[in-house]
């Protein structure tokens, strides 16, 4: 019997608290979301496994080692092309499955929206691989356009002749280069999306003698679930009605160009959790491209748009952040519904396409950020220092004495753990007002605080042990009394959409798995911003997300700690486009990585991330400039003595050499 990941874990020998890498694997949902990517170690790491296979596997810790070998630190993101070699393979693979089990006379291209992730070894990368699937591309812009037309103008003729789907509003100029694309002998499309578009493809091709392939979007009536509902419907921003698409018809037959068009597609929206609604509008879509063809248009293709989920929290449910569906379903939705219409209307089988970008590619990125420290609200109270401080002065408030009073009754085993609680919960709200009206001192309000956290800490453990942790008057409590671990990155520039949408991301230490997490926190990034926090994580049971992280204690190394990494996970669509500069902290390291024919891991390819001069130079600073007025005032500082010369050399050098030096904490 091959062993799955936890089965592999669960070898290692427990700790001694018991704990095991399965545990761990349990904990974090592995299974659940990893898809078979992702996999704990007997050593207690977390492994890559770029193609699903037990024997291959990339040891994250190992590479982070690496890194640090050759001068890259965190953050860094890991980019694995062999994973996503092997999504868009699943993909293939899903189609031609249901393809043949059905026996559908046409046949499947997926083309990738390079919006997803525009960057250009990303985008080279999956060129390459879509010449080996019979996949295709996708833009949505003119830019767009001009990237992916220069990508693939190789002299490998495979690249060259890659299908080109053109979406998005357009110019006068974007049709031309699309027309003069096709006369170059591209294999391109241009979708309509408005009117106007279809006058303008029609002057041009008649003024380059060419036949352009075309293709119209049409508004869906439905529309999808969820943050993207409105892409669909007649108020969606794109497409043509039910009017408009009749109206195209009418000045194509004007033209003699029904032939030309070619393709049908529509989009209801991104990340579809709920399986039934791409039936539904699959159906749609296929009664508007049967009805197409009986009024004359040369339809051949049929692109059902984006929509392709992946299960960020592993619950597999109709949910944002999840999904009800398996690739293989979606893919067998798709084809059993076209084909059921077409079917029925007696129309041949058109050729599928999707647009699944985020399914491609979202596995393939990690992000690695390591922990530089903890704010902990632990608190040993002392208590024989709060009685000497109480009893010092006749006049302590009340407040502090209910606090030690409220500490001390959780060692009788009969006490109600709640009321003593709510006894302490009011006299810390108390002694809170008390200072503010300056009754209590500030020794006196730390004293307060110190009883407050280890009462609250003692009543959590006493609430396990007496299974009352869903006790509604404690639920407060794991919040106020959660760490705040800081790691270095910031969630603005990596991970925008949970700050922008609330997008959960799987996050993982890449070690010490074969420990017991004690400790449940919150993540603080290194902006300068309250928004700068996580406190939503990935929990793949059905109950929803949840507030407070799991993670392992920080160990003191000397003055500091012991490394400690932590692993955000799918992460390789659109984050890495729509990350900004808040706060000026520019792109992170980004390191290709794959495994060679042995199993092992090599480096392709290493994109250094901003340097302050770059990210200062992208908001109009000129950082020679700066540079030279810092040694204006140096000099005039050395001059007047309130610096020494060598004071003024090593601040001169620590400006000019953090110009140079990484946006991150280094």
């Amino acid at each position: 019997m091959t062993s799955t990941p936890t089965d592999a874990a669960s070898q290692r020998p427990r700790s001694e608290s018991g704990w095991t890498v399965a545990d761990s694997a349990e904990l974090y949902g592995l299974d659940a979301w990893g898809q078979g990517f992702f996999a704990a170690t007997p050593r207690g790491t977390l492994a890559v496994r770029p193609t699903c296979e037990e024997g291959r596997e990339v040891d994250l810790l190992e590479i982070i080692k690496g890194l640090d070998q050759r001068g890259i630190w965190a953050p860094v993101l890991l980019r694995f092309s062999d994973m996503v070699r092997q999504r868009m393979t699943q993909i293939r693979e899903a189609f031609d499955w249901a393809i043949g089990e059905s026996e559908y006379k046409g046949g499947y291209c997926c083309v990738y929206p390079i919006k997803v992730n525009q960057q250009r070894q990303v985008c080279e990368e999956i060129r390459d691989i879509a010449t080996d699937l019979g996949f295709g591309l996708e833009v949505g812009s003119k830019p767009e356009l001009l990237a992916v037309l220069g990508m693939t103008a190789e002299d490998d003729d495979k690249a060259a002749s890659l299908p080109i789907i053109c979406n998005g509003f357009k110019d006068d100029e974007y049709i031309e280069t699309v027309v003069l694309a096709a006369k170059l002998g591209r294999n391109i499309i241009t979708v309509v999306e408005q009117p106007r578009e279809m006058r303008a493809l029609i002057r041009f091709a008649e003024q380059y003698g060419v036949r352009p392939s075309i293709g119209v979007r049409a508004k869906p009536a439905n529309t999808g679930m969820g943050r993207w509902a409105t892409s669909g419907g007649n108020r969606s921003k794109f497409g043509l009605s039910a009017t408009g698409l009749l109206e195209a018809l009418a000045v194509l037959e004007e033209h003699n160009m029904l032939d030309c068009l070619k393709l049908l597609h529509f989009h209801v929206g991104s990340q579809i959790s709920e399986i039934r609604q791409v039936s539904t509008a699959v159906t749609e879509l296929a009664h508007i491209y049967c009805e197409l063809k009986r009024l004359g248009a040369g339809l051949t293709m049929i692109d059902v748009g984006g929509g392709l989920g992946v299960d960020y929290d592993g619950s597999g449910r109709a949910a944002e952040g999840s999904m009800n569906y398996a690739v293989q379903e979606y893919a067998s939705s798709v084809v059993h519904r076209i084909m059921s219409v077409c079917d029925d209307a007696g129309v041949e089988h058109p050729t599928i396409l999707s647009e699944s970008g985020r399914a491609m590619t979202a596995f393939s990125s990690v992000l690695i950020v390591n922990v530089l420290g903890a704010t902990t609200f632990d608190a040993n109270p002392r208590i024989d220092d709060a009685r000497k401080l109480a009893e010092e002065s006749d006049e302590t408030p009340q407040p502090i004495w209910d606090l030690i009073g409220a500490y001390e009754s959780l060692a009788n085993p009969e006490v109600d753990i709640i009321e003593a609680y709510h006894d302490a919960e009011q006299a810390r709200t108390e002694a809170m007002t008390l200072f503010g009206m300056g009754y209590v001192t500030l020794p006196q309000r730390a004293t307060a605080e110190r009883l407050y956290w280890a009462t609250g800490r003692r009543v959590m453990e006493l609430a396990r042990q007496q299974e009352l942790e869903d006790a509604d008057a404690l639920k407060k409590l794991p919040e106020q009394l959660s760490d705040i671990y800081y790691a270095n990155f910031s969630i603005f520039q990596s991970l925008p959409d949970h700050w922008a949408i609330d997008q959960v991301f799987p996050i993982v230490p890449i070690h010490r798995l074969d420990e017991e997490p004690t400790r449940l926190a919150v993540l603080a990034d290194m902006t300068c911003d309250s928004d700068g926090e996580m406190s939503q994580f990935c929990s793949h049971d059905t109950a929803g997300n949840k507030a407070r992280l799991e993670l392992h204690e920080l160990r003191k190394q000397g003055e500091h700690h012991e490394p400690y990494y932590l692993g955000m996970f799918l992460a390789g669509a659109y984050q890495e486009v729509l990350g900004d500069l808040h706060n000026l902290f520019g792109d992170t390291h980004a390191v290709h990585v794959s495994l060679d024919e042995n199993g092992r891991w090599r480096i392709d390819e290493i994109v250094e991330g901003d340097t302050v001069r770059e990210v200062l130079g992208y908001v109009q600073y000129d950082p020679d400039r700066l540079r030279r007025v810092m040694r204006k005032q140096i000099e005039r500082a050395v001059h007047a003595g309130r610096l020494e010369v060598a004071e003024g050399l090593s601040l001169q050098r620590f400006y000019e050499n953090g110009l140079e030096g990484y946006t991150y904490l280094e």
